[in-house]
C-alpha cells in the first residue's frame, strides 16, 4: 500500500509543477510579445490622431512627403517639389510625422 500512496503523491506533485511551468511560460509570452504589441498599437493610434494637413510624413516605403488632404482613413501626400506627384494612401502607411516649425514660437 505504501507504494501506491507514494505514486499518487508524486503524480499530484508533478502536475502542480506542470501548472507552474505553464503559468510562467504564459507570463513570459505576455510580457515579451503581447504587451509590446499593445504599446506599439497605442503609439500608432496616437500618431494617427495627431496627423494634420501640412505635416511632413514618412511612409512605410520610405518616401517623404507633405499631407495636402485627409479623410477618415486616407490621406493625399504630395512628394517632392513637383506639385503633380500626389498619391492617395491609407493612414496606416504613415510611420513618422514631423510637424512644421511654428514661426510664432520665436
Amino acid at each position: 500500500m505504501n507504494f501506491l500512496t507514494m505514486d499518487a503523491a508524486a503524480s499530484s506533485n508533478s502536475s502542480w509543477i506542470l501548472i507552474v511551468y505553464v503559468v510562467i511560460i504564459g507570463a513570459m509570452l505576455y510580457f515579451m510579445i503581447l504587451k509590446p504589441q499593445k504599446k506599439q498599437r497605442k503609439e500608432q493610434e496616437n500618431l494617427m490622431n495627431t496627423m494634420a494637413i501640412g505635416d511632413s510624413v514618412m511612409t512605410t516605403a520610405g518616401f517623404y512627403g507633405v499631407i495636402i488632404d485627409m479623410t477618415d482613413d486616407t490621406v493625399i501626400v504630395e512628394f517632392g517639389n513637383n506639385k503633380n506627384c500626389r498619391i492617395p494612401m491609407q493612414k496606416q502607411a504613415i510611420v513618422q510625422i514631423e510637424k512644421p516649425a511654428d514661426p510664432t514660437a520665436n
